[in-house]
């Protein structure tokens, strides 16, 4: 996720708890939904659609940030 911001990112999960925070959650809703996409977890489509949107506006807030900083 941004290789552009590779640098500042590890920087930032060092320094910044709320980056380090939004980073962690991110991570482990990507986690998630790839583990019920291939069938090791059970879950319905619709919670997936929610995780995706959880994911992709956990990933808005560390693009601002990361844009921010840079």
């Amino acid at each position: 996720m941004f290789p552009e911001y590779r640098e500042l990112i590890s920087k930032l999960k060092n320094t910044d708890l709320r980056f380090q925070k939004l980073f962690d959650e991110h991570n482990a809703l990507d986690q998630k939904i790839k583990n019920i996409e291939s069938g090791i977890e059970i879950d319905t489509s619709e919670t997936i659609e929610n995780l995706k949107k959880q994911k992709l506006k956990l990933k808005d807030e560390i693009h601002t940030i990361l844009k921010n900083q840079a």
